[in-house]
């Protein structure tokens, strides 16, 4: 790539967009292509940025990002795509650089790059690396649990608590246990099948927490809670990004302790006979579930 990145967000004026633009803005050699905003939904305008541009991030609906990946006619933009439309495709790289050794460089060596989920991305880093190691079988029953600030939700859900209706707290969604991220949690965290995943949103702006039970005792392999702390610690050994942290040395897990920042921490919680453990992931979901993520690519990109 030429000594200034040229680069075009498609779709920059929703949440994740504004973001990245805005992260893009603090970083040296970075050209953003900016189209009008009457233009936004022109797909001609759309699609000269589209191939000036070295790296187009697609911050779209799913059909709006499939349309994007067709209006590029050549051979060397690069695409990151934060939508889900491509998390599950052949040929397209997962977006999360710590996912296991060597996988940095797949990221750095590819052209099209989909951008993980923000809960998909913290049950995934909690998942694989037991997996993988066989500490947890990949038929395993996982139920996840999450709970996410309102801006994940988008324009619509910001200002449904912008306007602070006073009954209007936290709620559980997605109650048909289909959530858009389960078909990327279940591949990129190597399961047999889909998991159980409820989560819900409360009344504060940024911040996440995945939660996934692990049933030591009723596991093949028992494994300890010492056992699950050192996987972690080793699979994400030397890992700017990737914490790993013992829960019974904190009294409470802030959702919002991370906002601002592209870290993701991993606590593990057990009782104290080692019957039962809990691991937690906490995250900013517009920093490493989203928008900083997209950021953290583009810099192993352009390094």
């Amino acid at each position: 790539m030429t000594s200034s990145t040229k680069i075009f967000v498609d779709g920059e004026e929703g949440t994740t967009g504004l973001e990245i633009s805005d992260r893009l803005k603090r970083l040296p050699n970075i050209e953003l292509l900016q189209i009008e905003s009457s233009l936004r939904k022109d797909p001609e305008a759309r699609k000269v940025l589209l191939n000036n541009a070295d790296i187009a991030i697609l911050c779209l609906p799913d059909k709006a990002a499939e349309e994007a990946v067709s209006l590029i006619d050549n051979s060397h933009t690069k695409i990151i795509d934060a939508s889900t439309r491509h998390r599950v495709s052949d040929g397209w790289i997962y977006g999360f650089p710590e996912y296991k050794k060597g996988h940095e460089e797949n990221i750095r060596t590819s052209r099209f790059i989909s951008n993980p989920g923000c809960y998909a991305i913290g049950a995934v880093a909690i998942l694989y690396p037991l997996i993988e190691k066989n500490i947890l079988p990949p038929n395993w029953p996982i139920t996840i649990t999450g709970l996410s600030g309102y801006s994940g939700g988008g324009k619509s859900l910001i200002k449904r608590f912008a306007d602070r209706p006073a009954n209007l707290n936290a709620y559980d969604y997605a109650l048909n246990l289909e959530h858009k991220h389960l078909p990327e949690i279940t591949k990129w965290g190597n399961l047999d099948s889909p998991p159980i995943f409820l989560p819900c949103v409360g009344n504060f702006y940024r911040g996440m927490l995945v939660r996934i039970p692990i049933p030591l005792n009723a596991i093949p392999s028992r494994p300890s809670g010492k056992d699950l702390i050192e996987c972690y610690k080793k699979h994400y050994e030397n890992r700017n990004h990737i914490e790993v942290k013992e829960g019974s040395a904190h009294k409470e897990i802030n959702p919002e302790s991370l906002n601002g920042t592209s870290a993701l921490r991993i606590y593990t919680l057990c009782d104290s006979e080692q019957n039962n453990a809990i691991i937690i992931a906490q995250l900013d979901n517009l920093g490493k579930g989203a928008s900083g993520q997209v950021v953290e690519t583009i810099k192993i990109l352009t390094a």
